[in-house]
């Protein structure tokens, strides 16, 4: 299990942590600002100047639930993290993770009034003994609380949020072990039961009266995604269409009307699996359909319409290509066999 305690500077975050070790028995602090630290010195610098923070290091965002991972086999758990994490998609990236190694996460954000984080600042000796690098680390610190408010809206969403403003390290630790116990701050978030193999998945795709098709934004992994997912182990693709379907959007299929547009074997992507992947054409919502619409809260965020040129932006290089073709072959006879989303014969040679 993974207690992720976020928030901003001045929150308390690293003082709760250091407290709620205390009160949960087996728990061990994980600061992944550590790994971040020991990339610093293991990358070239070149690599590390294009970058203003190590999160936005993919190597980053790879290592935090692969440590995890590995601590969790030394110690009993849980792990607790105080680590400040802003960014929706790299929450859904590590968090899916995690998922998929099978660890639950707990998600915590300690907040309060922006001038009490200020005053929290000012007050902190950030670098004991040295004046002028603890006043350099204030401004930096100071200068990062816009960021922290611009991310509030699905931070509150997303997390169970506590207001430290009145309350001690200790009675914010309280209050997260008693959540804690009781589950509440869950997320709610997908695991896969077998991160190592590959799979086969069954995507559907429906369009609008301008012929816009329905992406769907998880809450397990960054980006969006085609409405579908795995086929289940002696499960027809087609009849994994038509539940995974009704599980995510709430509508009933009648597998007989759907068309296959698309058969795309994806290569394995780092730590992502790849393997076959089935695109089918639902064909148009109505009105009525669309309004019927209903979301896991577990799975998905939302869902729109979207054009192949909006969609580049939504979705990995691969699953655009692989639309790109999944139209191509509605507006023909279809269906059509890809390879990292082209033809068979580009698939391997060319770049994904």
């Amino acid at each position: 299990m993974i207690v992720w305690v976020n928030g901003t500077f001045g929150a308390g975050k690293t003082s709760t942590c250091r407290e709620l070790v205390q009160l949960l028995p087996g728990s061990t602090l994980y600061d992944p600002e550590q790994v971040g630290q020991a990339l610093r010195v293991l990358l070239p610098r070149e690599r590390l100047d294009r970058v203003t923070d190590f999160q936005d290091l993919p190597s980053w965002r790879r290592l935090v639930p692969q440590v995890a991972v590995a601590m969790l086999a030394e110690v009993p758990g849980p792990l607790v993290v105080p680590m400040t994490l802003l960014r929706q998609e790299y929450r859904d990236e590590i968090f899916g993770e995690l998922a998929a190694r099978g660890l639950s996460v707990h998600h915590f954000v300690l907040d309060a009034e922006e001038t009490i984080l200020r005053e929290r600042i000012v007050r902190s000796e950030e670098v004991p003994g040295d004046p002028e690098a603890s006043e350099r680390c204030r401004r930096r610190r100071l200068r990062h609380l816009p960021v922290y408010q611009q991310a509030r809206g699905w931070l509150h969403r997303d997390a169970q949020v506590v207001d430290t403003a009145r309350l001690t390290p200790r009675q914010v630790a309280e209050v997260l072990a008693l959540r804690i116990k009781e589950g509440s701050a869950r997320c709610p978030i997908v695991p896969s039961l077998d991160p190592s193999a590959d799979t086969v998945a069954a995507a559907v795709l429906f369009f609008d009266e301008r012929d816009r098709v329905l992406l769907v934004d998880p809450v397990y992994k960054p980006g969006w995604e085609f409405p579908g997912g795995v086929v289940e182990l002696g499960e027809p693709p087609t009849g994994a269409a038509v539940r995974e379907i009704e599980e995510e959007l709430g509508l009933r299929l009648d597998p007989g009307r759907l068309r296959l547009l698309v058969v795309d074997w994806e290569p394995r992507n780092g730590p992502r699996r790849g393997g076959m992947r089935l695109v089918y054409d639902g064909g148009r919502l109505t009105a009525a359909q669309r309004q019927r619409l209903r979301l896991p809260v577990d799975e998905l965020r939302a869902w729109r319409f979207v054009s192949l040129a909006e969609a580049e932006r939504l979705l990995a290089p691969g699953r655009h290509r692989r639309l790109a073709a999944a139209l191509a072959a509605r507006a023909q006879d279809g269906p059509e066999y890809l390879e990292a989303g082209r033809p068979a014969a580009q698939g391997l040679g060319g770049r994904r």
